[in-house]
């Protein structure tokens, strides 16, 4: 079996092997075209390139993002989990130093 298109799920004590196209797996991705950047989609598109379904670069190009944006996706998802990831809650992750003057007055 090509192990490019296999896939291993385990159950138990035993292991099965799942054939499993590039393809069905990239349709398993957000689509190219997301715009709202919900927490999920996040981890999924940082999971693809972390398992070798993507490389980064494509991932970058694939979904319009910056180097940085992808970099800072990385960091918070090791730093903070995936709560790391809301973009509502980016300023309480943010490094006291990077953050607006506004911000720490808020504190």
């Amino acid at each position: 079996m090509n192990q490019e298109n296999a896939a291993f799920t385990v159950s138990g004590d035993q292991v099965k092997i799942v054939r499993i196209s590039r393809e069905k797996e990239l349709s398993r991705l957000p689509p190219p075209d997301t715009q709202r950047w919900v927490v999920r989609r996040k981890a999924q598109v940082v999971a693809a390139v972390r398992n070798g379904l993507l490389t980064f670069n494509e991932a970058c190009e694939r979904y319009r993002l910056s180097e940085e944006e992808f970099h800072s996706w990385i960091n918070l998802l090791d730093h903070h989990g995936v709560r790391g990831l809301r973009a509502t809650r980016m300023q309480e992750y943010r490094p006291p130093e990077d953050r607006h003057p506004a911000e720490a007055v808020a504190e």
